[in-house]
């Protein structure tokens, strides 16, 4: 069990989901000294998901964003330091530098440092007009790029067919704007969705007005007065725009650690409890990777998961480790359609549809060798929820059980005691 000088006290690098969560749970863990939160931006902690959505549609306001205020953390004796920088991170002597110079020690530290947008490997991609959306002040730059778009009636090209991509798109039309989608790939959410599924959303966008252009590879972004203006495939074809925005995937911002002698592959290597191989660090988030048992790396990008990762960094440095536990899942909002994702459909050799996809709400339940490995849904909260305390508690329908909307799998958990939910199987 780790002791604790409380001197020095314990810092968390990241201002985000999983930053505040770590700092939140090591005050309810008991926790007396300092505890004090770093973000490297202007802003306080704040929701991400709306900044592809709501906030980019003008239809949500500021306080909604708000995860924190800065007096609703000291109420809980968290200090908050927005606008700050870390530049190192000494183990030895179990101190931070800041960019400003200023040394900070700590006895526990919690690295919540997020990701950051893949940006293009192209000619033109540093243009004026390429956008890429991560923060708070990247929504607010896209916001007023499509507004500009919208004025003078130029075109949106969105590079990337994955959940960023989409969410823009869909707002981008909602907005009124012509809007063409690039993927590299032959579907869109290649790697989260089921054929059936990704032609399913690629139908929805495509009767929206989107123009979807699959296995695109790009050549450059053209560029007038350093301002991008079309979009030309390798091939030859050019897409004109107003505004290019990217949306090809995150990498994790490990480079404080790697630095500082972590093991980093794709991210902070941390185990099912978010601890380091430093028994005074932990980690949580987007920017880390986690080693299974049978050595293979877990990476999660999600709410839920930074969510989840904090409240075990917490318990990591208090001395009571407790192992990541539930199924995973994840959400997003395109149009008037919510997809949500209960588990993880690697593997799967089975994908069986329940409902029917031109109705209002429908799913379908993914199986490896007659098991339940996932569960997605459109528009059906409630079988959301009923598929994440499926696999919570290890309870499977059989493929015959879930394709029949007559059977109720709420029968499947009668049986099951799910106070004590098993690990879920991430990636």
């Amino acid at each position: 069990m780790n002791t604790i000088d409380a001197t020095a006290g314990m810092l968390i690098v990241g201002a985000g989901q999983a930053g505040v969560q770590a700092a939140e749970a090591l005050r309810s863990g008991g926790y007396a000294g300092p505890v004090t939160l770093l973000g490297d931006e202007a802003h306080g902690p704040y929701h991400r998901p709306p900044l592809s959505k709501a906030w980019l549609a003008g239809e949500a306001e500021a306080a909604q964003l708000v995860m924190r205020s800065a007096e609703a953390l000291a109420r809980k004796g968290i200090t908050l330091r927005s606008g700050v920088r870390v530049q190192s991170l000494d183990r030895a002597a179990r101190r931070l530098r800041l960019a400003d110079g200023s040394v900070l020690a700590y006895d526990g530290l919690v690295l919540a440092t997020g990701a950051r947008p893949r940006r293009l490997a192209l000619p033109g991609a540093d243009a004026i007009g390429v956008h890429l959306l991560r923060g708070r002040d990247d929504a607010d730059a896209l916001a007023a790029g499509l507004a500009a778009c919208a004025e003078r009636q130029a075109p949106v090209v969105v590079v990337g067919g994955g959940v960023i991509g989409l969410e823009v798109a869909a707002t981008a039309r909602k907005k009124g704007l012509a809007v063409t989608v690039l993927e590299a790939a032959p579907r869109l959410l290649g790697r989260m969705l089921a054929p059936a599924l990704s032609d399913w959303f690629a139908d929805l966008h495509r009767a929206h007005g989107v123009q979807l252009e699959l296995g695109v590879a790009l050549a450059a972004i053209e560029t007038e007065q350093g301002r991008a203006v079309a979009v030309r495939a390798s091939d030859g074809r050019c897409w004109p725009c107003g505004l290019v925005v990217v949306g090809i995937g995150v990498e994790a911002s490990d480079e404080l650690a790697a630095a500082a002698g972590l093991a980093c592959e794709r991210g902070i290597v941390v185990d099912d409890c978010a601890r380091t191989e430093d028994p005074a660090i932990a980690a949580a988030g987007d920017c880390t990777v986690r080693r299974l048992a049978d050595g293979s790396l877990l990476r999660l990008e999600s709410v839920n998961n930074a969510t989840e990762q904090g409240k075990c960094a917490a318990a990591a440095l208090l001395g009571r480790p407790r192992p990541f536990a539930g199924t995973p899942w994840f959400w997003s909002d395109q149009y008037d359609r919510k997809l949500q994702i209960a588990g993880l459909m690697a593997g799967a050799d089975l994908h069986v549809p329940r409902g029917d996809r031109q109705a209002s709400s429908f799913s379908f339940w993914h199986f490896r060798a007659g098991r339940l490995l996932a569960v997605d849904t459109v528009n059906a909260a409630r079988e959301h929820l009923l598929a994440r305390k499926l696999l919570d508690a290890g309870r499977s329908p059989t493929p015959e059980q879930a394709a029949d909307t007559g059977f109720d799998l709420n029968t499947l958990l009668a049986s099951a005691s799910i106070a004590a939910p098993v690990s879920g199987n991430l990636s």
